[in-house]
């Protein structure tokens, strides 16, 4: 099943024990599974380091109630996202490959970038003005000196030369004096210091050079050898600068690990307005925009709709190193996921995650150096999944590090889950978070509007109190920048 169902749009604040129709459907398994005896999918062992399996009470149920609590064998949400990475980690370490500059932004460094030249590899000039040797006044010859041509002929003391900013300086120059703090007397000669201030030390030309002054010596900033960058350094527009300074056409980096996307669910338009039942198809816009900002190649979008056959063929032919999928990770008549992953042997890393929305996204490992994250079909409960088990895999596979945590106190209270971590949309407004409405399983409007999630603790959280935030990809650098 895929997408929203119903949501109670509006609202002031989403009720924090509302589950979309997947998350009820998975936990409702799971609770009958346990009164049953039989393993349900909430009940089954899960493979990896998941922790304990807290007793939880089971929708409705009042705390402290006998006998009205399920075992729920969810991860709990940080275990989720440190599964996911360790899941990468476990990979062989990715080959690396040679970019050319303008291909390479965005990707990480697999070498340590070291300068293939002084720079500048020459002396040259801060300003314009006059390359000058020895003392003033000088006497100025009659040609000057621009950037890009070869060596200029050597000054003798006592000559000045017109040159331009980044222009070579002449051998044997001492000073480079700037146009504003120079001038020509009658007979043409150079003196330091302004004509039109009348009786100041300037205007007598008696202007203090220092040697050296307003020259960019050879290998200033480095030297031929220096390591300018470590082994892993994002490439940033400014280090694209850097490295072509430094004498580079092409880098090696960390390849993009590549991701394919299949959408699940026979009720999605491609195109146009909702109609008999049928619904606009959300995931497949955004999901790989997304991906690609998580530094994934996104090689292909796939929209299978309620197939099992199809969704079979399309996991066993995939040579992705990321499967993402939307929709069929609960137990519903439609729900094609786990059948499919049992029948290929698949193993599962985490079947469900202490977290609202998203609760029942999947992490497996398909393949040897392939894995499939499983998306809720709702848009923000997919989100959720793309941040708690996506991000931490690209991350580490594209050789990113992690970003540094970091809080902000709460503009308002915030309602939370009982017993599971919530993910909830905020804008940054100043020094604190401010939660946004529409923040529903099915609802992207907050999403749209937010430049981080709020990471809410079960039970909810006080206006002004401190929560950690995860920021989205563009908050920080740009549509732009972080999509390319």
């Amino acid at each position: 099943m895929t997408a929203a169902r119903s949501t109670r749009a509006g609202q002031d604040s989403q009720d924090a024990d509302d589950f979309d129709v997947e998350e009820a459907l998975a936990l409702v398994k799971g609770v009958s599974a346990h009164t049953s005896g039989e393993p349900g999918r909430a009940e089954r062992a899960v493979p990896g380091p998941q922790g304990t399996d807290p007793a939880v009470p089971a929708p409705g149920a009042q705390d402290g109630g006998e006998g009205k609590h399920a075992r729920h064998r969810a991860t709990p949400w940080p275990e989720a996202r440190a599964i996911a990475e360790r899941a990468a980690r476990s990979l062989p370490r990715r080959t690396p490959v040679p970019v050319s500059l303008d291909a390479s932004l965005g990707l990480v460094i697999a070498a340590p970038l070291t300068a293939l030249t002084d720079l500048p590899s020459f002396d040259t000039s801060a300003m314009d003005g006059w390359a000058v040797a020895g003392p003033g006044p000088w006497e100025v010859r009659e040609d000057g000196v621009l950037a890009g041509h070869a060596e200029p002929e050597r000054l003798g003391d006592g000559e000045a030369v017109r040159i331009a900013t980044g222009a070579r300086v002449p051998r044997d120059a001492t000073a480079v004096l700037r146009s504003e703090h120079g001038h020509l007397d009658a007979k043409g000669r150079l003196h330091a210091g302004g004509a039109q201030e009348q009786g100041s030390a300037r205007s007598r030309g008696v202007l203090a050079l220092a040697h050296g002054q307003d020259i960019r010596p050879r290998g200033q900033e480095c030297r031929s050898g220096d390591q300018l960058l470590p082994l892993g350094a994002l490439v940033t527009p400014a280090v694209l600068g850097l490295a072509a300074a430094a004498g580079y056409d092409s880098l090696a980096v960390v390849p993009r690990p590549r991701a394919e996307v299949f959408v699940l669910g026979d009720e999605l338009l491609a195109g146009g307005l909702p109609r008999d039942g049928l619904i606009r198809d959300a995931l497949g816009p955004m999901l790989p925009p997304w991906l690609r900002a998580l530094g994934a190649e996104v090689v292909a979008v796939r929209r299978l709709g309620d197939d099992a056959k199809a969704l079979h063929k399309a996991i066993t032919g995939s040579r992705a190193d990321l499967i993402v999928t939307t929709g069929g990770t609960a137990g519903g008549p439609v729900d094609h996921v786990h059948p499919t992953l049992r029948r290929i042997g698949a193993e599962l890393l985490v079947d469900g995650v202490k977290v609202r929305p998203g609760h029942p996204m999947l992490l497996a490992r398909t393949q040897e150096n392939q894995h499939l994250v499983g998306l809720p079909g709702n848009p923000l409960a997919a989100v959720s999944g793309l941040l708690t088990l996506a991000e931490p895999m690209l991350r580490t596979l594209a050789g990113r590090t992690a970003p540094e945590p970091y809080t902000l106190p709460l503009g308002e209270a915030v309602q939370g889950h009982p017993y599971d971590t919530r993910l909830i949309p905020v804008s940054l407004r100043g020094e604190r978070a401010a939660p946004l409405h529409y923040n529903g399983p099915a609802m992207l409007r907050g999403i749209a509007a937010a430049g981080a999630l709020a990471v809410v603790p079960p039970g909810g959280a006080r206006a002004g109190q401190e929560l950690d935030l995860i920021d989205l990809p563009w908050a920080a650098t740009g549509i732009d920048a972080c999509f390319v």
